[in-house]
């Protein structure tokens, strides 16, 4: 796999040059005033319970713990946006985790001290368990001006929350939660590619997600990452691929919309995404953050995380500074997971047309049927979606799970090379 994806870098930043991580003491803040309607993650990594198979920075509730990291998360907020001479307009606001919702009675006065610093033009997403789908959180939720909500359903059928270490989801009770407080997109997130699961397993899953009150379903590939303690296996390449085609095709006869590898819609409008942005400002443990020439990682452990903090430092723990074309690669891929890219907009990134960029990889695309380019807009073809999700399986296992797993262990590294 590290070959793979080596020779892939190598290949399209046409240098041997690896992407490079430094580290970062934390005294300098990011140049986000140079940064163009940023989108905004907030990252809370506590959990009632911790899940083998998951692989994000998350930790054990406790409230003593819990109350000191809320307290240090907004002062970074302050310490990062505080020069900021006006408010400045970003996309949107993200809260992921571990279980945000855990956090639904402080998440309010996070809110407020974010819009001092910035205008949120495009909604506000929150994660939830299924255990905080209830109509007490979902109104704090709601009064605290968050429009949009994503459910960790995994699977509705007990079988799989069985293998997965999980307690059975009571889709009765989710369904009269949210028929009590609406919500603009009711997100719900399902695995697939688990063993012996079929094409029919994921269609129950959907019909009941969206008779529940799902506006939006995000069916994501099972990963096993070196880290992980799950038993559970990653299924076969070829099966794989059946399985998406078939699902992807089920959502088709529904009228669904894709609007990413993973994501599907009832209408346009119902949308859920942190990833899909141009630029983002990460807070929390964890967290990253992505400029117009710079990437930004903080660290992991919330006490190393507080502890910086508190010591008046910004907890970033690796820094990378990109080459120009390491960011455009960066740009394509993560604009290519939501399977349309308008090419005018590399453009105005970058000042240079896509095509002259990369012109002999985007036709060689095409002859290969994984790529329609129809006027302005670049599309994956169903093909060009599952190979994109095959390569971005190797990407995340050997670039994320490195990263991840060094870490986890080592609060601040002297750097790494990916």
């Amino acid at each position: 796999m590290g070959l793979l994806t080596t020779a892939t870098r190598m290949y399209l930043t046409r240098s041997f040059k690896p992407f490079t991580f430094i580290a970062d003491d934390g005294r300098k803040n990011p140049a986000i005033e140079e940064t163009e309607r940023p989108g905004l993650y907030v990252h809370i990594p506590f959990c009632r319970s911790i899940c083998n198979f998951c692989p994000y920075c998350k930790v054990q509730f406790d409230q003593t713990v819990f109350d000191r990291y809320i307290d240090a998360l907004k002062q970074e907020i302050v310490m990062v946006s505080g020069g900021l001479p006006v408010p400045k307009e970003t996309t949107s606001l993200y809260f992921g985790g571990g279980t945000p919702a855990l956090a639904a009675d402080r998440l309010g006065e996070i809110i407020e001290l974010l819009k001092k610093y910035y205008i949120i033009t495009d909604g506000i997403g929150v994660e939830l368990h299924p255990h905080d789908v209830n109509t007490e959180t979902l109104q704090k939720l709601k009064n605290a001006g968050v429009s949009r909500i994503s459910i960790g359903i995994q699977s509705f059928q007990e079988k799989f929350q069985t293998l997965l270490g999980r307690e059975t989801v009571d889709a009765g009770k989710i369904k009269n939660a949210l028929s009590q407080v609406g919500f603009e997109t009711v997100s719900m997130d399902f695995i697939f590619a688990l063993p012996g699961q079929q094409t029919a397993d994921l269609k129950a899953d959907i019909d009941t997600a969206f008779a529940s009150g799902a506006n939006h379903v995000a069916i994501y590939p099972f990963i096993n990452f070196s880290f992980t303690p799950t038993p559970v296996q990653a299924m076969k390449k070829q099966e794989k691929r059946r399985l998406l085609d078939e699902i992807t095709g089920y959502f088709e006869t529904l009228g669904c919309h894709r609007d990413s590898i993973w994501t599907f819609a009832r209408s346009k409008e119902h949308k859920y995404s942190s990833m899909t942005r141009d630029n983002f400002i990460g807070f929390g443990c964890s967290a990253t953050t992505l400029l117009k020439d710079q990437f930004r990682i903080n660290t992991f452990p919330v006490e190393a995380y507080c502890r910086r903090i508190e010591a008046g430092r910004l907890p970033i723990t690796l820094r990378c500074d990109f080459s120009r074309r390491q960011r455009m690669i960066y740009w394509l891929f993560w604009r290519a997971y939501t399977t349309r890219v308008k090419i005018s907009d590399f453009e105005r990134c970058f000042g240079i047309p896509l095509k002259k960029v990369f012109g002999v990889e985007l036709k060689l695309a095409e002859i290969a049927g994984m790529i329609i380019i129809r006027g302005d807009c670049l599309e994956l073809t169903a093909k060009g979606a599952f190979y994109f999700h095959y390569y971005e399986g190797f990407y995340t296992l050997s670039y994320i799970d490195r990263m991840w797993g060094l870490l986890r262990h080592q609060p601040f590294p002297s750097g790494m090379t990916l």
